[in-house]
């Protein structure tokens, strides 16, 4: 109970952080230099665990501001400092609670088997390929078995096209509006495209069945 309460005094402080300040933490980053530096990884952070700035809004402004190639870098370890802040509050925080309502959803504890077993491919596939949730993501590998030095590699791993692709576009906004959007905008097509044939397979799959 006492590290349950601890857990969730931590996240309100984080999320009410990010809803207070999130104006003054943008204007921040966009000035430049070294503490928009570590400000733009703590906004970042921040919105691993509530998305008070979509995040590819985020890390669009991040590139404009420092470059596609330092975006990155800040971006990525931004997002895996929440993430794994996310991935140890739900291990050693919200366990109990999270495993209570998870017995609801037997789709989940599937995968939560298929996890313990090809724990870095599972976690690598749901990176790249967003067919569940990120916050799902990390709320079920915190509950499962899973290493931790697995799931940061296997996350940063999976992590890094999204954010390589969202910060090259956001570094060039500014002077090609067009091709930015048209980068991101084949992006999305082709992620939608892998979830409708991964979807359709599976229901093909159950028709037959």
């Amino acid at each position: 109970m006492i590290k349950r309460i601890i857990s969730l005094c931590i996240l309100l402080f984080i999320i009410s952080i990010g809803f207070l300040q999130k104006d003054e933490l943008l204007h921040l980053v966009k000035l430049g230099g070294t503490v928009s530096l570590f400000i733009s990884i703590l906004l970042v952070a921040i919105c691993v665990f509530f998305p008070v700035i979509p995040f590819p809004v985020l890390a669009g402004v991040i590139g404009a501001v420092f470059g596609a190639a330092e975006g990155v870098f800040i971006s990525l370890a931004g997002a895996m400092v929440g993430t794994m802040g996310f991935f140890i509050l739900s291990r050693y925080g919200f366990r109990d609670l999270a495993e209570e309502n998870l017995t609801k959803y037997p789709k989940v504890r599937e995968y939560e088997h298929f996890l313990n077993r090809n724990s870095f491919v599972a976690i690598l596939t749901c990176r790249l390929i967003p067919i569940i949730p990120a916050p799902v993501v990390n709320i079920i590998c915190g509950l499962s078995h899973v290493k931790w030095i697995t799931f940061l590699i296997a996350s940063t791993l999976g992590k890094i096209p999204n954010i390589l692709i969202l910060s090259y576009a956001g570094s060039i906004f500014s002077n090609n509006k067009l091709y930015s959007f048209g980068i991101y905008g084949c992006y999305l097509v082709i992620i939608f495209l892998i979830n409708f044939a991964i979807i359709y397979r599976r229901t093909s799959q159950k028709s037959l069945d």
